[in-house]
């Protein structure tokens, strides 16, 4: 545990900081106990522990100096016997596992370029399972389809707005109000994904404790009045980017921007350039101050609203996510919901950051929460859809 905990943090991954942001230094007290030592206290520390970050791994397998490219090795229900990256993975059950043996001997996981090869494979008999993503229209025609069954749950996954709020003219607060009320995510919600998400009006998803309605939903006539005082006009347009990934979030990202493009436009005093990057630019474009205003997704790292608050909203987080936010109110609120213990305190501090940052500020805006789908032919049994969005291969069998 120690010699994993002090990798994590040595070689500084993407999720590290989950770790580095807390965590002073760590112990083995003796065979069976491992201590950590924090710089402060924090109630979301049990949460992190389910979390990758905190894994054991392997000494032997796992260098400390180097990232692990080959195929890990596993102690859980399956073993993974084959791994060809991005193509195919072959998992096959785990005689050394402890707990209750895997229900099906062997599973081969598929990855397909996109939703239409995907929905193709479940529909020639490739495969039984379709999970993550296919197309609102695929789940609506396969609803229907008898030799298939439609699971939905719900989501933990968030979309927003990102602005990067140095960066001119989203650096004006007024802007932001403004673009704000002029969304329409119910139109989003409908048109571009049949139903199949729901508004979301914070940064913390709905159904988790603290989560509470505080982005304003759409008001065109206050969008208005605010462009109006700031200049604007049918002549004198708010000239603004959107940016959007084509392929990183699938392809009904290109028709979610047009439809905030048209919602902000319906203004009159609004004109939207829609731009897009691959993800790996689009990464270093928000990094480097080249995205005034972008569309970003989040799924959790573990299951507790200050994952979907740290990250964003602190000084550091803020600036890795490419909006620059940084408020000091708001960033001595989210320090003291992690040391406080008790959930209703956190929960009232967390519904005065929610308000100070996306009613007052309007760093961010909100924009949908996703639902978790998966469609399987009708012999397969045991789908779960939990809140992590871990998919639990290993209680899926045929019958």
């Amino acid at each position: 545990m120690k010699y994993s905990f002090d990798r994590a943090m040595k070689l500084n991954g993407e999720p590290a900081f989950l770790l580095t942001d807390f965590v002073k230094s760590t112990e083995v007290v003796d065979e069976y106990t491992f201590r950590v030592h924090m710089k402060y206290p924090f109630s979301g520390f049990p949460s992190v522990l389910g979390y990758t970050v905190a894994f054991p791994v392997d000494p032997a397998v796992y260098s400390m100096k180097d990232f692990n490219n080959g195929i890990p090795p596993a102690s859980g229900p399956y073993m993974i016997t084959s791994w060809n990256r991005d193509q195919k993975i072959v998992l096959e059950r785990n005689p050394y596992y402890f707990g209750p043996k895997a229900k099906t001997q062997k599973i081969i996981i598929m990855f397909y370029e996109n939703a239409q090869t995907l929905r193709l494979a479940l529909e020639n008999g490739e495969i039984d399972v379709a999970y993550r993503t296919l197309l609102p229209m695929d789940i609506n025609a396969l609803k229907k389809n008898p030799n298939f069954h439609v699971y939905i749950g719900k989501g933990a996954q968030i979309r927003e707005i990102v602005f990067d709020v140095t960066k001119k003219p989203f650096d004006n607060t007024k802007i932001r109000e403004a673009i704000a009320y002029a969304v329409n995510r119910k139109e989003i919600a409908s048109e571009v994904f049949a139903g199949q998400v729901e508004p979301l009006y914070t940064l913390v998803p709905m159904g988790m404790w603290s989560s509470i309605d505080v982005s304003p939903k759409r008001n065109l006539d206050k969008a208005k009045e605010i462009l109006k005082s700031l200049g604007y006009s049918s002549s004198n347009k708010l000239e603004i980017p959107l940016w959007y990934s084509p392929s990183h979030y699938g392809p009904t990202e290109a028709d979610a921007a047009q439809v905030l493009k048209e919602a902000l436009e319906q203004t009159g005093m609004i004109k939207v350039d829609i731009k897009y990057a691959e993800w790996a630019t689009y990464k270093q474009y928000w990094n480097h101050h080249n995205m005034g205003m972008f569309l970003l997704g989040w799924y959790p790292d573990y299951l507790d609203p200050d994952d979907y608050m740290w990250p964003f909203l602190s000084k550091d987080g803020a600036a890795s996510m490419g909006s620059f936010y940084d408020n000091p109110e708001v960033q001595g609120l989210m320090k003291a919901a992690r040391i406080v213990t008790a959930q209703d305190q956190r929960a009232l501090i967390y519904e005065e950051v929610q308000k100070e940052a996306l009613a007052r500020d309007f760093a961010y805006v909100p924009l949908w929460q996703s639902t978790q789908q998966c469609v399987t032919n009708n012999m397969v049994k045991g789908v779960l859809l939990e809140p992590t969005q871990i998919f639990r291969f290993y209680v899926l069998e045929l019958k």
